[in-house]
């Protein structure tokens, strides 16, 4: 076929990538926004130039014929290709704009992302956020995400990743249960208390502790002590609202204790002892390898970096002149 005469197909080529999505003749219609004669039309000029079948017509549906299946696999990375440079070019001019999709923990979304996307949303006017709030790990590639925050040591190795702050793991309990129970001397002592732990896969739940020096980082020895109690839960949230209520000692991350910490309706247990393992030590911003990142991408992550670069203060441990907690 002359070079002219192909050229002059690349619409209907496209139309029909189109209709094996929608898989009818209507909707293929509706989604490019013409009659339904016209995408008819088009599909049987393509089948004569072709001089083969490409649709199997009936009454309810459409189905591609071997020859219209293997056209169609073979345009769709053109024109994916050409949808990413179009996209790229259109970045390149005016705002970030465009759709953001992004995957974050469920308690770290909830206390500390969603309250302060409408300050990134106000001066990004062009840009649209779709939030999915979930703790299991989600493939970027194969779901269709831009982004995602992960709580972990190390992010994978796979993927481009910036780090948006330090974390760490805290003891918290209210100051009722204290009361109730009394201040555990250290982590050894912890075996006797209500303990309200994250489920893990070993059977018996564990917590590792290491000192803290004053004005310094954790120094060894590393101390392991088997706890229990009666609330175990898969979420930092649910931990935390069970310590505000006085039912044990809760270990979760700094950002799910921040506020009820500064609200003093918690307390940090053992602050001399680092607690080790049981969360990640940063947050991570995590993206898929790619050519091409649109705007609205890299300006969502420069204000993550920016908003989250303080991390979540929750107190200093003290030193050997601090004065006893009050709990009354």
């Amino acid at each position: 076929m002359e070079h002219q005469k192909i050229e002059a197909l690349w619409v209907h080529l496209h139309w029909l990538t189109v209709l094996a999505q929608q898989g009818s003749f209507t909707a293929a219609a509706q989604r490019l926004g013409v009659s339904k004669a016209a995408m008819s039309q088009r599909i049987a000029e393509l089948e004569r130039a072709a001089g083969v079948p490409l649709v199997q017509r009936t009454t309810r549906s459409v189905r591609l014929t071997e020859a219209g299946q293997r056209l169609v696999e073979d345009m769709r990375e053109p024109f994916e290709q050409i949808a990413r440079g179009f996209a790229g070019v259109r970045d390149l001019a005016g705002v970030p704009r465009g759709l953001v999709r992004v995957t974050a923990p469920v308690a770290f979304a909830r206390q500390q992302l969603v309250p302060r996307l409408a300050e990134f949303l106000r001066a990004q006017p062009e840009v649209r956020l779709e939030l999915d709030l979930s703790d299991r790990l989600r493939s970027l590639a194969m779901e269709g995400f831009d982004l995602a925050i992960r709580h972990t040591a190390a992010p994978p190795d796979t993927h481009v990743a910036w780090t948006l702050c330090h974390t760490r793991s805290v003891l918290v309990a209210s100051r009722a249960y204290l009361r109730r129970r009394g201040m555990p001397d250290g982590p050894q002592a912890l075996a006797g208390h209500d303990c309200l732990h994250y489920p893990r896969a070993q059977d018996t739940p564990a917590w590792h502790f290491e000192a803290r020096a004053p004005g310094r980082g954790p120094t060894a020895p590393r101390i392991t002590v088997p706890v229990s109690g009666p609330l175990a839960a898969n979420n930092s949230e649910a931990l935390r609202d069970a310590a505000i209520t006085g039912l044990g000692i809760a270990l979760m991350p700094d950002f799910s204790a921040q506020a009820a910490l500064q609200a003093g309706k918690l307390v940090e247990v053992l602050p001399q002892w680092q607690p080790v393992g049981a969360f990640g030590e940063q947050l991570y911003a995590i993206r898929p390898y790619a050519t091409h990142v649109p705007r609205a991408v890299t300006a969502f992550v420069a204000w993550l970096r920016d908003v989250l670069a303080p991390g979540f203060s929750v107190g200093r441990a003290p030193t050997s002149r601090a004065q006893p907690l009050r709990l009354r």
